[in-house]
């Protein structure tokens, strides 16, 4: 681990070297200016990362009107309000490429532990899952008004969701869609892309959208090309049949045109782990044959989902009165609960899926036990303890399952492809958002990060890292003003300590705010200030382009 004092002094190196070689980034600005003006706020003494990769330099920041109006060493221009950013990194506010914090803005905009990590910017409607499809019922347009007006401490972008364009037309059955229906869901497509969706995304193993055909996801993808969008997809399999799912994805940004963003990429139970090399070959084959390919990942070895994703997906055909029936069916639940302990045996127990939300107050309880000792309690099969729950909270319960590599996670963090996300949701450690026991990814992703995999294993450069957290992240997203420290741009900017920067939320404990980011910007408003809040928030929806 270094120091705060070996940081500021490979900073100062760094910007030597850098000053001697001549300018290397948007950063280009004169050491020094002559006049002096009224800034709204000035940013002094720190170590300055542009978010394209290029190593620190000191300089300064002067924001104006919310947007940054001067980058250089030791400005002299007035300001209203300074931050003393001696000893400290500032860098781009943190582009968030894979959120489900829009969840809970409506109750409460806060957004505390998006704001708390330095996120300034989430990329939310993924996993094939959107509040807003285009249609006459759920259109795109006033839902990203709604958010607007909400007045939220962060940024939002939005994707259309292909799995609830599914829903919203062909329902919940496994069935191919009709010519008519797959040219109403293109025309939802569009729509939600002209009134301002960032892509497209799907949820391959969740219902409805796992029943969508090959041809069906590039006909819904076509839209995506002539915008130069992306499509972000929750692959089909992420376990023994990874392999196929990275190829159909491949194939269906290839068919479609469009660009491709594998969500979460991770290699899922012991005897996948030794799939990744051949999972970047296939990604790497597909760049160099000209498809625009990347992926995201959090930094956690668990992932989190529903607990009906532990039970196969035919099962989940017509809905949730529909798999109930089939647990019912004498003839039909053997096969079903074979087909389940298959997958527990997969991810290695019942021990290694945790409870994090349900509905009902009963059931409280069983928030954040492990299955297999949840049940041993109740002196109950786990089986009939994780079918219990999905019937008494009509199917809607949460879990993490541990089930990934520590070496794979910093080879994906690391990969020139790779970029960092939270698929988190949002939450406070108070108010109406504290509730079941989330997976910490949501919390602690970007901190965990530069504190684990930065600074502790070196897995890859401070540089990279907020690379991978601002500019290419926002570029996926088509957030063109984003994710960049440069004049002119939009003052979304976090300050931060890499000596101690870090994540404190656990499995056990997640309630708990990271530590060593010192100040948030969003918008050119401060958003965070050395814990304390903003009363009022300062994001706004963006738009591509």
């Amino acid at each position: 681990m270094i120091t705060r004092r070996q940081f500021v002094a490979a900073g100062a190196a760094a910007s030597a070297s850098v000053a001697m070689a001549g300018p290397s980034s948007v950063l280009a600005a004169p050491a020094v200016h002559a006049r002096r003006r009224d800034v709204d706020l000035l940013i002094r003494g720190g170590q300055l990362l542009d978010g394209l990769g290029t190593e620190a330099r000191a300089l300064d920041v002067a924001i104006t009107a919310g947007r940054v109006s001067a980058i250089g060493a030791r400005l002299s221009d007035a300001a209203r309000e300074e931050i003393d950013a001696r000893g400290l990194v500032v860098a781009p506010g943190f582009v968030d490429i894979h959120s489900h914090a829009d969840g809970s803005l409506y109750d409460d905009p806060r957004a505390e532990s998006v704001i708390r990590q330095g996120i300034t910017t989430i990329v939310c409607g993924a996993d094939g899952s959107s509040r807003a499809v285009g249609s006459p019922a759920r259109p795109f347009g006033p839902y990203l008004e709604s958010l607007d007006r909400l007045r939220p401490a962060c940024n939002v972008a939005a994707m259309v969701g292909l799995g609830s364009v599914r829903g919203a037309v062909v329902g919940n059955d496994d069935r191919p869609a009709t010519a008519d229906e797959l040219r109403t869901m293109v025309s939802l497509v569009e729509r939600s892309l002209a009134e301002g969706a960032c892509g497209a995304s799907t949820g391959l193993e969740y219902t409805p959208g796992a029943f969508a055909s090959r041809d069906e996801l590039i006909a819904l993808c076509r839209p995506l090309r002539a915008r130069g969008l992306a499509y972000a997809t929750h692959m089909r399999n992420e376990d023994d049949r990874l392999l196929d799912a990275i190829d159909e994805s491949i194939a269906v940004a290839e068919g479609a045109g469009c660009r491709l963003q594998v969500s979460h990429l991770k290699t899922q139970g012991p005897r996948n782990w030794d799939k990744l090399d051949q999972v970047f070959t296939r990604l790497e084959g597909a760049k160099a044959r000209g498809l625009d390919v990347a992926f995201d990942r959090y930094p956690y070895l668990a992932y989190a989902t529903g607990l009906t994703s532990l039970f196969p997906v035919w099962s989940r055909d017509g809905g949730t009165a529909a798999f109930f029936a089939r647990l019912d069916d004498a003839a039909v639940r053997p096969r079903i609960r074979d087909e389940t302990l298959a997958k527990i045996a997969l991810i290695g127990g019942w021990d290694n899926v945790q409870i994090t939300s349900v509905k009902a107050v009963t059931d409280r309880p069983a928030e954040g036990k492990r299955l297999g000792q949840y049940a041993s309690t109740l002196g109950i099969d786990p089986f009939e303890v994780a079918v219990t729950l999905l019937r008494s909270n009509d199917g809607d319960v949460g879990m993490v399952g541990f089930a990934m590599s520590e070496p794979n996670l910093e080879r994906i963090l690391a990969h020139p492809l790779g970029m960092v996300c939270t698929d988190g949701g949002g939450f406070a450690i108070d108010g109406p958002t504290r509730r079941g026991s989330p997976h910490p990814r949501g919390i602690g992703s970007f901190p965990r990060v530069l504190g684990r995999y930065v600074r502790e294993r070196r897995a890859l450069t401070l540089a990279d890292a907020v690379a991978k957290m601002s500019a290419r992240p926002a570029a996926r997203a088509a957030l063109a003003d984003r994710g960049v420290l440069a004049v002119g741009r939009p003052a979304d900017v976090v300050v931060f300590d890499a000596a101690t920067v870090d994540d404190i939320a656990t499995f056990a404990q997640p309630f708990q705010y990271p530590t060593g980011i010192r100040a948030v910007l969003v918008n050119g408003m401060i958003a965070l200030r050395d814990g304390e809040r903003a009363r009022e928030g300062s994001g706004r929806v963006l738009r591509p382009g």
